[in-house]
């Protein structure tokens, strides 16, 4: 179902914030980086096997989670010194995935072209439903449903223009 826009108005309002606050000569950031993004699973093992065996990322560590005894909270090298950490939380019932807003949409994670292609042949080997867009992003559902692209951009770019 798709609501009554006023697309003319959105441009508008969009223009407004690009000629408010983008500019070419903004300041550093403060931040070094993305240390971590921490998403839940219902099963630990099934998400290393997922995402260690079908999308080819290292898991690094596992110990208990500081928040919550007994839950484990792990991470996959994600390249760039980047890290993708989850946790399981057993006993509670956090019920199937869901975007809501405010939540995750997907996670986009970038990735070589020759390596676009050889993971986009394990997530054929694997099962795993997929959609092809603009020739460079692969989008798929993680075993406990979270969206995940793989995109074969360069970092700082989105379809062949400078985001950074």
């Amino acid at each position: 179902m798709t609501a009554d826009l006023d697309y003319d108005r959105i441009e508008q309002e969009r223009e407004r914030i690009r000629s408010s606050y983008l500019s070419a000569d903004r300041p550093a950031s403060s931040a070094r980086g993305l240390h971590h993004c921490a998403l839940l699973c219902s099963d630990v093992e099934q998400t290393v096997r997922f995402y260690q065996g079908v999308l080819e990322f290292p898991l690094t560590e596992i110990f208990e989670n500081r928040d919550y005894r007994g839950s484990n909270h792990f991470f996959f090298d994600i390249g760039n010194g980047n890290l993708l950490a989850f946790f399981d939380m057993p006993g509670l019932d956090l019920g199937p995935y869901v975007e809501v807003l405010g939540g995750l949409h997907h996670l986009a994670i970038s990735v070589e072209p020759e390596r676009w292609q050889r993971l986009k042949t394990n997530l054929d080997e694997a099962g795993v439903e997929y959609a092809l867009e603009s020739g460079t992003s692969i989008y798929f559902r993680d075993p406990d449903g979270a969206r995940v692209e793989l995109i074969s951009d360069p970092l700082g770019e989105m379809y062949g223009a400078a985001v950074l």
